[in-house]
């Protein structure tokens, strides 16, 4: 009697490796393909960062190339000075709020330039140029 219980477990275990064979095979399969995928993604990737870069130092080239006009594609600097920004704002009767909306910040950010806290970057700058040079009348009507 044991030799058929020896023989029963042999063959079960048999039978059993044999089913968890077949299904780490389709395990691999998948695995295999799945890493193929990423192998692939991974390479797209790595080619749109280079045509990204290309781009990237295209586009000033190619600003480079075109004509300019006005003060300020010709690198006049932009100024700026808190106390000006305040007065400006002070003679244009708006708030923070109101201005930086024109300029397209927020008003904390207009209450640090006039206190120097901040300094406003080149778009900020052309955009507060851009104000300085509206009449109080345009600016009501943007503002309203």
């Amino acid at each position: 009697m044991p030799n058929i219980a020896s023989i029963l477990k042999a063959e079960i275990s048999r039978v059993a490796r044999k089913e968890v064979r077949a299904e780490i095979e389709s395990l691999k399969k998948t695995s295999v393909q799945h890493r193929s995928a990423i192998a692939a993604l991974r390479r797209q990737v790595d080619q749109l960062h280079k045509e990204l870069r290309r781009a990237a130092k295209a586009i000033p080239a190619a600003k480079a190339s075109l004509p300019t006009t006005g003060a300020a594609e010709e690198g006049t600097p932009r100024r700026f000075s808190a106390s000006r920004l305040a007065a400006h704002r002070a003679k244009l009767a708006i708030s923070a709020a109101g201005y930086g909306s024109l300029v397209g910040v927020s008003s904390q950010t207009i209450y640090n330039w006039e206190q120097g806290k901040s300094r406003p970057g080149k778009k900020q700058l052309d955009a507060l140029v851009a104000v300085r040079g509206m009449s109080r009348a345009e600016v009501a009507e943007r503002l309203g």
